[in-house]
């Protein structure tokens, strides 16, 4: 079997795949500011169905750069996607990453409410006294708790990125989100991931970085 290898330098890998994503993806990407959002993310899932599926409500990035910039921390559903997300970066803007999923508090009370781990992380999310973004990229409960949260006016978040995974209220979760007048990235449909929630957020914390 003939097969023929690309020869990179481990130091372009990263920049010959986004020269690939640009040459295959290029017309179909948003302009501006989202962009390099959308790039980043197909890098990550090599789908190039993000170039259509992933919505951003009025100047979602410039804010969620603009709390990153401030100190802002993240809140994710997954160990997976807190361990995702550049905490070098975040910790230089003044912010950490908090995940609750392990907590012994949360599985009790999941379990005195009736409800997933996922949605009771939100409540005790809720009650950090800080600036917040959310990056959900797993548990649509932990969506749903989260807009009810914001519709109760216990939580303001910067950002909310929700793009959680599945076939159960996956796509209901989004859409409700989409109804609120908060910050937004969303991944419309089934697609999502705690490796996609991650990708976003380092996005933006490189452009919170790079951009003046």
């Amino acid at each position: 079997m003939d097969i023929k290898l690309e020869h990179v330098a481990p130091g372009d890998i990263e920049r010959r795949s986004f020269e690939i994503i640009e040459r295959e993806a290029g017309p179909r990407l948003p302009q501006g500011i989202e962009r390099s959002v959308v790039q980043r993310v197909i890098h990550t899932t090599a789908d190039f169905d993000y170039a259509e599926n992933l919505v951003f409500s009025r100047e979602a990035v410039e804010r969620g750069i603009a709390a990153l910039r401030s100190g802002a921390s993240i809140v994710t559903d997954t160990q997976m996607a807190k361990a995702g997300v550049n905490k070098q970066s975040l910790a230089r803007c003044g912010g950490e990453v908090f995940c609750f999923m392990s907590d012994p508090d949360i599985r009790e009370a999941a379990g005195r409410a009736g409800t997933t781990r996922a949605s009771a992380c939100m409540d005790k999310a809720a009650g950090l006294c800080r600036p917040l973004i959310f990056a959900i990229g797993n548990a649509p409960t932990a969506l749903v708790r989260l807009c009810e949260l914001i519709g109760e006016g216990k939580v303001r978040p910067e950002l909310v990125i929700g793009v959680p995974v599945g076939f159960v209220n996956v796509v209901q979760s989004k859409e409700l989100l989409l109804s609120l007048p908060v910050p937004q990235i969303v991944a419309r449909g089934r697609k999502g991931g705690s490796n996609v929630a991650a990708a976003i957020c380092n996005a933006l914390l490189y452009q919170a970085r790079e951009r003046p």
